[in-house]
């Protein structure tokens, strides 16, 4: 395993980020297709490395768990449920029982508020914590080792929003000295295929999106973290479905929090195609040796102050 190397950049109390797909299918039936065998055993040999890292707490930003009005943190002290997918409710039904880490969700809460977000708390009985969350902890974590913090991603949000979104979690983590690993759940191209999940080809459901995701699986296999960061509006309109959702979020939350810089050492653990998207297993360790750069122009902003256009 990779040590981790600051710079003036990094957040410190980052120890490594991952970017993990949330589709139920590796979970609940691996033995269904090659490809969800291959991602269960990627989210195996991820789980090893963190119980290695060992830290304070698992934070997740999740794109599956879609808000309307700010941004949610979960806060129920232990929630517990049964899901079945909306979606894929024959794969059968996955129970669960979570802890969350409410010192961090509070301070993280705050933080928003502080930097001029919208932001809400979440700690009621029967909350649906949504499917991506709940396949990466019982995948990443099934003894309950550790403690979660769980941040909703709001469909309406742009770049601004969420580099505030990450910048605020990283106040929450440094107020609170917790260490953590970082995840931002999300398939690359997320175009499914429209057939039986046990009759579905594996492969990815349009060429073009297998060349914007192998795009963005280089950059990331040589740790530029911020250059895919500052590509997520040209991805969104070429590799993705682009209703509902403003633009691709996952990676800007990823880089303001961690850090916006191409200093990692980047791993593409596996790469699968799930119901035709694009499922990745990527992990971002930071290093004081940067990928080169290149030059983009969006804003490094601290207070939420709205959205500018951008070519």
């Amino acid at each position: 395993m990779i040590k981790a190397e600051y710079t003036d950049d990094h957040c410190e109390n980052v120890l490594k980020g991952f970017v993990l797909p949330g589709l139920p299918h590796p979970l609940l039936k691996p033995e269904g297709r090659p490809a969800w065998k291959k991602v269960r055993e990627a989210y195996d040999k991820v789980a090893q490395e963190v119980e290695a890292l060992n830290p304070d707490v698992i934070l997740i930003y999740s794109t599956y768990w879609a808000s309307i009005l700010g941004h949610q943190i979960q806060a129920l002290p232990k929630p517990k449920w049964t899901l079945v997918d909306d979606e894929w409710h024959d794969l059968g039904s996955i129970p669960y029982e979570f802890n969350t880490d409410l010192e961090l969700a509070k301070a993280y809460h705050e933080a928003n508020l502080e930097r001029g977000l919208k932001s809400r708390l979440t700690a009621y009985e029967g909350f649906p914590i949504d499917t991506g969350s709940v396949v990466c902890l019982k995948l990443l974590d099934p003894k309950n080792k550790f403690k979660s913090c769980i941040v909703s991603s709001n469909i309406y949000s742009d770049r601004a929003e969420q580099i505030i979104l990450g910048k605020g979690a990283r106040d929450a983590l440094r107020k609170t000295g917790k260490k953590a690993v970082v995840i931002s759940i999300s398939s690359l191209s997320n175009r499914y295929a429209i057939v039986e999940p046990d009759q579905c080809p594996d492969e990815i459901s349009s060429k073009k999106d297998e060349e914007w995701n192998q795009k963005f699986l280089e950059f990331l296999g040589k740790g530029r973290l911020e250059d895919v960061s500052q590509l997520s509006r040209q991805f969104h309109r070429e590799a993705r479905v682009t209703k509902k959702v403003v633009n691709y979020k996952p990676f800007w939350w990823l880089a303001s929090v961690m850090g916006e810089t191409n200093a990692y050492v980047g791993e593409v653990i596996e790469y699968q195609p799930i119901q035709g998207t694009g499922a990745a297993l990527i992990g971002l360790t930071p290093t004081a040796q940067p990928a080169p750069d290149l030059e983009f122009d969006e804003d490094n902003v601290d207070v939420y102050q709205g959205d500018r256009n951008v070519l």
